[in-house]
C-alpha cells in the first residue's frame, strides 16, 4: 500500500523543511494556535517558487466556527482565485450551517471555482452532528478529500471511526486521518485504519 504524507506548515522554513524530509504535500497555514489562516499571497507566492512537491492552501479567514458571513465569503473566493493563479495544487476549506451541517450550496460553489485544483474538506467535520450524512454532503459538493480526526481530539481515538469512514466512503472520496499524527502512533493508524493519505503538523514531522 503506497502511504502519502501531507505536512501542515505555519511559515516559509517549516514548509521547506517539510519538503527535505520527505513530505508527499504541503499544507500552507498561518497562526497555528488560532486552527490554521489563510497566508498572505506574498507567502503563498514564495513558497510555490520553492515547494517542487503539491502544495496545499487552507482557505479560512478567520479563527472560530465555520458559519461565515456573506463578506466571509467573497474574501474566500478571491483567496481561492489567487492560489489557482498562484499554481498551489490545492485549497483546504469547510463550511458548515449554524446547525453545524454541511453548508452544501457554498461548498459546490467553491469546489467548482476551485477546479482543476483539488479541494480537501478539513476538521470542520468532526463539528457535524451526524458524520454519515455529512460525508455523503461531502462527496456530494465533489470534495477530493476529507481530514477528520474521527470527531474525536486525535486521530488515535478516533482511529475506529475513521475506518468506518473509509469503508463507507469507498473510492469516492480520499479520507485522511490529522490531529496528533506523529511518528510514535503512524503504524498504529496505518494498522488500524487502513487510509493512504495521513496529515500531520511541522511539529510532528512523521517521516
Amino acid at each position: 500500500m503506497s502511504i502519502k504524507f501531507e505536512i501542515a506548515c505555519f511559515d516559509f522554513e517549516s514548509a521547506v523543511k517539510a519538503q527535505d524530509a520527505g513530505a508527499d504535500r504541503i499544507e500552507l497555514c498561518v497562526n497555528q494556535t488560532e486552527g490554521g489562516i489563510t497566508p498572505s499571497y506574498g507567502l503563498i507566492e514564495l513558497a510555490r517558487k520553492n515547494i517542487q512537491i503539491d502544495l496545499n492552501v487552507i482557505i479560512r479567514v478567520r479563527r472560530g466556527n465555520f458559519f461565515y458571513t456573506d463578506y466571509d465569503f467573497e474574501i474566500m473566493k478571491n483567496d481561492i482565485l489567487n492560489c489557482k493563479r498562484l499554481g498551489v495544487n490545492g485549497v483546504v476549506f469547510g463550511i458548515l450551517n449554524e446547525d453545524k451541517s454541511i453548508d452544501k450550496i457554498r461548498n459546490f460553489e467553491l469546489v467548482q471555482l476551485a477546479s482543476p485544483m483539488t479541494t480537501t474538506f478539513h476538521r470542520a467535520f468532526d463539528e457535524t452532528p451526524d458524520a454519515m450524512k455529512a460525508l455523503e454532503d461531502i462527496i456530494e459538493c465533489g470534495f477530493t478529500r476529507i481530514l477528520t480526526s474521527g470527531q474525536k481530539l486525535s486521530a488515535t481515538e478516533g482511529a475506529e471511526k475513521i475506518s468506518e469512514f473509509i469503508k463507507s466512503a469507498g473510492k469516492r472520496i480520499i479520507i485522511m486521518p490529522g490531529g496528533g499524527v506523529r511518528k510514535e502512533n503512524i503504524n498504529e493508524l496505518i494498522k488500524i485504519t487502513k487510509a493512504n493519505e495521513y496529515h500531520s503538523s511541522s511539529t510532528n514531522i512523521i517521516i
